[in-house]
């Protein structure tokens, strides 16, 4: 068996801001560079979304991990549109190559811990309200 919901959607969202903030270090050596859009919704979606999730998870189980369910599956959506289906600086195959190895790495482990965030989330967040019914 493994750790309660609520550690293991805490465990993931921390380790996709790792991911996240190592993702980001490709980014910034290979030199692909994000519209004022794709920022905001980075920092706000993908970066603040999921932690504020997270916080507010504590306080309001469903309602928190509906957040995070909701972030993380937005995060997924535009990390393989981004990364895998539209061609440009952003898509794995496009970066330099000295930065490959470490960008498509950490796209690939992002989608696995979204996909897994998302489902953690909505999983958690359907079972609180469940249990209070």
């Amino acid at each position: 068996m493994g750790p309660p919901p609520r550690l293991a959607l805490a465990g993931v969202v921390i380790l996709h801001l790792i991911i996240s903030v190592i993702h980001g270090s490709a980014h910034n050596g290979a030199a692909v560079e994000q519209g004022p859009a794709a920022m905001a919704f980075i920092v706000l979606v993908i970066i603040a979304g999921p932690l504020i999730g997270l916080g507010w998870m504590w306080l309001n189980p469903h309602a928190g991990a509906r957040l995070v369910g909701i972030t993380l599956a937005a995060s997924l959506l535009f990390g393989l549109i981004n990364h895998f289906i539209i061609p440009g600086a952003d898509r794995v195959d496009h970066v330099a190559i000295a930065w490959r190895g470490l960008f498509e790495s950490t796209a690939v482990l992002l989608a696995v811990t979204e996909a897994a965030g998302a489902a953690l989330g909505f999983a958690y967040g359907r079972s609180v309200v469940r249990r209070l019914i």
